[in-house]
């Protein structure tokens, strides 16, 4: 009986080219992807705060240092902002709004946005620049 070399032998070496494509394949889906993220609103300095927002699925509402009204980058007479937001979230499940006031704008103007979002049971957040 002939004892030689036996074929079902198990290689112990451990080959990492396969995990180092799995790793670029992620960095570049990341890379991607991270680069199609931006934020759909106006270059306005906001007051500092701590937080953060989920502002992925909402409307945003700016006003500017000239007091002038945007939903989203579209500007907006102040006076048609309710019929306008209401138009935007008639369908919408979750609605939600983004209120992004610079700082120098008066406190009257956002709480006037601050009661459309209450009288129609929108949620809302103010939007802040962080720390």
């Amino acid at each position: 009986m002939k004892l030689g070399k036996n074929k079902n032998k198990v290689s112990t070496e451990f080959n990492m080219s396969s995990m180092t494509d799995i790793v670029f394949l992620l960095l570049i889906f990341f890379m991607l992807t991270s680069t199609m993220v931006t934020t759909n609103a106006l270059d306005l300095v906001l007051p500092k705060g701590k937080g953060k927002t989920d502002s992925n699925k909402s409307i945003s509402v700016s006003i500017d240092q000239d007091l002038v009204f945007y939903i989203d980058k579209d500007k907006i007479d102040e006076l048609q902002l309710e019929t306008q937001l209401l138009a935007l979230m008639a369908n919408a499940e979750n609605k939600a709004i983004v209120l992004r006031a610079e700082k120098s704008v008066p406190h009257e103007k956002v709480v006037y946005v601050m009661d459309i979002a209450y009288r129609n049971g929108i949620k809302m957040v103010v939007a802040v620049s962080p720390k």
